[in-house]
């Protein structure tokens, strides 16, 4: 799926189509979520979609996602990981994903967040190993709130520029937490050139 189709979903079926495209990032889905909440965001800008129900389907799509995970994981079991295993170079995310988790335990959670797959990934290991819905959630959930509005706001700021920007952190996720201050800061920027713009351009008219 490209970023124009997957607009065009948006143009036809609004707050499903953001929706459903992240809670389907659990069987990989070829947009990166970074780059589909920072277009959530996007489409907001140019009312499309209302801002606040755009982020509130696109926070209920992530955190959706990620918690069927840990359902199947707790229900299904290691069985889950056996599927997983086969596909191409999941191999290599699940050893990260286990690595991650023996490390920091349940700030695995939050840190996987920034790791694109790995995100995907631990919630079906915290599942296998019966943590609790209730500490799952306060984990998971929580980080989700602010991991989905710190992109959607960055979205919304950076206007037609989202999906590029999205891409890039996509990239090089492993800097999340450095990348998305940097993007706020770049779309109030861009923004705020846009306004300034628009100003010179009313005053020459006038």
């Amino acid at each position: 799926m490209q970023i124009d189709f997957f607009l065009d979903l948006i143009q036809q079926y609004g707050y499903f189509a953001l929706f459903f495209a992240l809670w389907l990032g659990i069987v990989g889905m070829p947009i990166p979520d970074e780059v589909i909440v920072m277009t959530g965001g996007m489409v907001a800008s140019f009312d499309i979609l209302r801002p606040i129900p755009a982020f509130l389907v696109t926070y209920l799509g992530v955190v959706s996602g990620l918690s069927l995970g840990y359902v199947l994981g707790r229900i299904v079991g290691v069985s889950v990981l056996d599927r997983l295993a086969k596909k191409a170079k999941m191999q290599l995310y699940i050893a990260k994903s286990q690595d991650l988790l023996q490390r920091y335990g349940n700030q695995a959670l939050i840190i996987s967040y920034f790791l694109p797959v790995v995100r995907h990934v631990v919630p079906y290991l915290v599942g296998i190993s019966k943590m609790s819905f209730r500490r799952y959630a306060l984990y998971s959930y929580t980080t989700g709130f602010i991991w989905t509005l710190g992109f959607f706001i960055a979205g919304h700021l950076l206007g037609e520029n989202a999906p590029l920007f999205g891409q890039i952190i996509a990239n090089y996720s492993k800097y999340g937490l450095l990348l998305i201050p940097l993007l706020l800061m770049a779309g109030y920027f861009i923004r705020h050139q846009r306004k300034y713009s628009k100003w010179r351009k009313n005053v020459h008219e006038s």
